[in-house]
């Protein structure tokens, strides 16, 4: 029942298409039907008479080769209508569950992404969308079968009830074959589809680290990874492929058993005269032309196990609670504040207070350095100001749009316009004006097609500050009111450094900038400093007040003089 619930919600995603397959089915049966009925009439009208009378009639041939040619027409036009239609239908599914996989991942906040392996989210929206669906392109085949059988039934026990009786009796065996076999199916399917998850999860991870593998000389450690996934998805898909094999032949057996008790039985009429040889012909032609598409009734049941775990995995995303939006920001800060946090708490989980209270404010056109120790929770601090985190309590007050850069930039494998553009409608000037900001134009301008040059796949061609300055330029080309900088500029010469830094002051004059700094030389350009340490801002000021007022950032400081000495 939980499979043709999910089925019934599939159809209803894509009904003209299904119901084009259906209807090429229905043809396709009613047809079948009449190619045997038309075989036996052509046994006893054309092929019988030659044999005892020594003479057909030339029409009676003629109508013979018109009614097999008009059957195998219509009939050719149902397989087509099927599979066109059945085809369309799955691929229609298809985008819909992935599009809406990819809008729900769009949609949770970034908690529910740390929580969950890459690959794992990719299977959902890759093999699990494809195993939803694997039943919908056999299923209007399977059920032009069921009216196939019913008609077939129909024909026979109106040709002879006693042979039709014998045909009739394979439906119900079928059936009950498949009952018997589809609890026994459904746990290896599940444990098929989970392991196929854990599997693109290790496989992600390893292509995506390959720098890292290949430096440290861990191919062997990853190899050993992906083997030990590989062989638990082997087991459980030989578990799920001996089932179904002892389904298929059981199957394969109980139509062939029921043609030769109909060739034993039908003899015999046909010795004692209540049949014509061309009924018995009929009767087996039609039946063997039944028995390999009850296949498809069976594979259909036999797969829906499969079918009903990868819908469970794709449902259990789409059931996902997303949080209400965040309320920050819906308050415009005062007239010259850039700026304004009051009471800010967080803490991941059950954990301990990242922000205890954090309370600060930027007027507006500010560059204000954010300095602290590794761990201090100067990141999450930038990941709420940037929406990305919910606030335990606190209040947020700060203009839009905002923008958010990160230590570690995310190259799309496009062009360097719509890395920067992302495909959002800017014109040239404006990607060009963002990326001399971002001191980005001088390597664009050296690459062979400039802005339309394709960039690596996670700007693989790019240095590390190239790449920082590409994102950078990103963040800028929306004219931001408020730009936030997570170490943005850690992998950039402090000369360059300085120029962007400058640059932002010319021609973004009004924007606020918060900047996430540990080089001396970075936190000497801002205006205002704010220190934070214990989850609160335990000081503020220029650099050289707090040098001189704060004992525990003139430490800081002094680590990251002698660091970068080092």
């Amino acid at each position: 029942m939980r499979g043709l619930l999910v089925l019934r919600d599939q159809v209803r995603l894509a009904p003209k298409p299904f119901g084009l397959a259906v209807g090429g089915s229905v043809l396709y049966a009613i047809t079948t039907v009449a190619s045997s009925a038309v075989l036996g009439w052509v046994v006893d009208n054309v092929v019988a008479p030659r044999f005892t009378e020594g003479r057909v009639a030339s029409g009676t041939v003629i109508a013979g080769i018109l009614a097999i040619l008009a059957v195998g027409v219509c009939k050719s036009v149902g397989i087509v209508m099927r599979r066109l239609g059945a085809m369309t239908a799955q691929a229609q599914v298809q985008a819909v569950l992935r599009g809406r996989v990819i809008d729900k991942y769009l949609d949770l906040p970034l908690s529910f992404h740390r929580a969950r392996p890459t690959g794992e989210l990719l299977a959902h929206a890759d093999g699990d969308a494809e195993a939803a669906t694997g039943v919908l392109a056999p299923l209007p085949w399977a059920t032009g079968i069921l009216v196939l059988l019913v008609v077939t039934g129909g024909w026979l026990v109106a040709t002879d009830p006693f042979l039709g009786v014998i045909g009739l009796v394979l439906l119900p065996s079928v059936l009950l074959v498949n009952v018997a076999f589809e609890r026994r199916l459904e746990v290896p399917a599940n444990q098929a589809q989970e392991r196929y998850g854990d599997l693109s999860a290790v496989a992600y991870e390893s292509i995506d680290g390959a720098l890292v593998v290949k430096t440290l000389g861990a191919e062997g450690r990853e190899s050993d990874r992906f083997a030990a996934k590989a062989e638990s998805l082997r087991e459980a898909k030989v578990e799920l492929g001996s089932q179904q094999a002892l389904l298929f032949q059981l199957l394969d057996a109980l139509p062939t058993a029921g043609i030769l008790l109909l060739l034993v039985v039908g003899a015999w009429r046909v010795d004692r005269g209540i049949i014509t040889p061309g009924t018995l012909i009929a009767f087996v032609n039609l039946l063997r032309l039944v028995t390999w598409p009850l296949h498809m009734v069976g594979w259909v049941l036999g797969s829906l196990p499969r079918t009903v775990a990868g819908n469970d995995r794709v449902q259990g995303v789409l059931r996902q609670p997303v949080p209400p939006a965040s309320e920050l920001r819906l308050v415009a800060p005062p007239s010259g504040v850039g700026l304004d946090v009051r009471d800010l708490h967080f803490s991941y989980g059950a954990g301990a207070a990242v922000l205890d209270g954090v309370s600060f404010c930027i007027p507006q056109g500010c560059t204000a350095a954010l300095v602290g120790a590794t761990g201090a929770g100067k990141s999450t601090l930038m990941q709420i100001l940037g929406g990305l985190l919910d606030p335990a309590s606190g209040t947020v007050s700060a203009p839009t749009p905002v923008a958010l850069a990160f230590q570690e930039p995310f190259v799309f494998a496009d062009s360097a316009f719509t890395n920067i553009s992302l495909g959002t409608d800017l014109t040239e000037a404006d990607v060009a004006r963002a990326a001399r900001i971002a001191q980005a134009d001088e390597f664009l301008d050296r690459l062979p097609r400039r802005y339309d040059s394709v960039i690596g796949e996670r700007g693989a061609t790019l240095s590390g500050g190239q790449r920082q300055r590409l994102a950078l330029a990103r963040a800028l080309v929306r004219r931001p009111q408020l730009l936030l900088l997570d170490d943005a500029t850690s992998s950039v010469d402090p000369s360059t450094e300085a120029d962007i830094l400058r640059g932002l002051s010319s021609e973004l004059a009004a924007t606020t900038t918060l900047i996430v700094a540990s080089r001396p030389s970075t936190i000497a350009l801002a205006e205002l400093v704010l220190f934070l340490d214990g989850g609160r801002i335990a000081a503020s000021g220029t650099h050289a007040e707090l040098l001189v007022t704060s004992p525990g950032y003139a430490r800081l400081v002094q680590a990251y003089e002698q660091d970068r000495v080092a």
